[in-house]
């Protein structure tokens, strides 16, 4: 039986005075209504106002661990669906032995929620800088399309164990319940994960979750309300927002934004689309986030905060940051800020000698598994996964 998705869808002191004059707090802050009053109180940088791609300033986006919700990036396909909640259902198919419907209070009420912290990222974070090899399409992030947030709901493996699933099952799919333009009509945004990613989790880790709260709060319109996919680990493709079906197959999505997009490919040819996989797992990355690229700086020691992500393979954490504000020749430690866990980022510091001649600042993270940024990264069409050794251009005066 094949069941597809349809779809096209350094010191102490030094550091915190350079927080202050970066107007940083290192502590978890609140969370705010993504309508446009919000996104304008939040100094989000509107990349597409129809459908919202907003994106935080880098300086905003180190203030904590947890990124608070006005904080976070925005990411959207089509315009964020007004959803009655008391008609909302979510439904649970496909090769399942009892398939079944369940509205949010019954979600809530008949399984036993859970709460991951974990970091989302778009697959196009830090695309603008493939532009110096050669131009790139789709929305053009810089380094901010990304953030950590405290997730809680019901582990997607709880659902499915409560469906049955059926031995031939391989992959789950989801749909959402946008209306996306694709051709001549719309479609909902979708995808898939493999079925091991799907009943993945345990006591430690709850693996993929059906969320309905972001940071102790309802998830806003923007980020997915009434509920949305995270999976860990995973790009935030994969996440997929308002989510109203989960369909179980032996096969993957046939939704364009897994069978026909988030591919790495070099040419707009249908068959090397095709022939690519899907993007699942994000690489490790890192990025300077203060000072900003272009900043005037004092010479002297200077200080530099920033994240770093681990790649999304299971039990993988930041080992290391680098930085150098020499062009390479020497690279010297950061320190780490914050947790250590699987599927989050760190935040880090570090202090660098800076003089007249010095005009970039660079840093490259290694994680626990031991993969490290490339100095370099192919070009590919679409400008994913983009997570050569960043840097940051600065005016040293005086």
């Amino acid at each position: 039986m094949n069941v597809n998705a349809y779809g096209g869808n350094a010191s102490r002191r030094g550091f915190f005075r350079a927080a202050g004059a970066a107007g940083l707090l290192w502590a978890a802050g609140g969370q705010l209504s993504l309508g446009q009053a919000g996104r304008q109180a939040g100094g989000m940088k509107v990349l597409t106002a129809d459908p919202p791609n907003l994106e935080p300033a880098l300086e905003g986006l180190v203030r904590s661990w947890i990124t608070p919700v006005e904080h976070f990036y925005v990411r959207s396909h089509a315009a964020s669906p007004e959803l009655d909640l008391s008609k909302f259902r979510l439904s649970v198919d496909g090769l399942v032995e009892t398939p079944f419907q369940l509205n949010l209070e019954a979600l809530k009420t008949r399984f036993k929620s859970r709460d991951v912290v974990a970091t989302m990222t778009c697959a196009g974070n830090r695309r603008v800088e493939f532009n110096s090899t050669r131009e790139v399409g789709g929305v053009q992030w810089g380094a901010g399309a990304i953030g950590n947030a405290r997730w809680s709901g019901v582990p997607l493996a709880a659902l499915l164990k409560a469906a049955g699933v059926q031995s031939v099952a391989r992959h789950v799919c989801f749909e959402g319940a946008d209306a996306v333009a694709h051709g001549q009509g719309t479609i909902p945004f979708g995808g898939s994960i493999p079925i091991d990613q799907a009943l993945a989790g345990g006591d430690a880790s709850p693996g993929a979750l059906v969320c309905w709260d972001m940071n102790g709060k309802p998830l806003t319109p923007d980020h997915g309300f009434p509920i949305r996919m995270v999976v860990p680990g995973y790009i935030g493709a994969r996440s997929v927002k308002w989510l109203s079906k989960i369909i179980v197959s032996d096969q993957p999505s046939a939704n364009h934004y897994l069978a026909g997009a988030y591919k790495l490919v070099e040419s707009d040819e249908e068959d090397a689309w095709s022939a690519a996989p899907p993007i699942y797992r994000y690489p490790v990355n890192s990025a300077i986030c203060v000072p900003a690229d272009g900043a005037e700086v004092q010479p002297g020691r200077l200080q530099m905060l920033g994240y770093a992500l681990p790649s999304g393979e299971p039990e993988s954490t930041i080992a290391r940051v680098e930085v150098s504000a020499d062009e390479g020749e020497s690279w010297h430690l950061a320190s780490l800020v914050g947790p250590s866990k699987p599927f989050c980022w760190r935040l880090w510091r570090a202090e660098v000698a800076v003089t007249p001649r010095t005009s970039r600042l660079w840093v490259h993270a290694t994680d626990s598994a031991g993969h490290r940024q490339p100095a370099e990264v192919d070009w590919n069409l679409k400008g994913y996964l983009y997570n050569a050794w960043h840097r940051v251009g600065i005016d040293v005066r005086g």
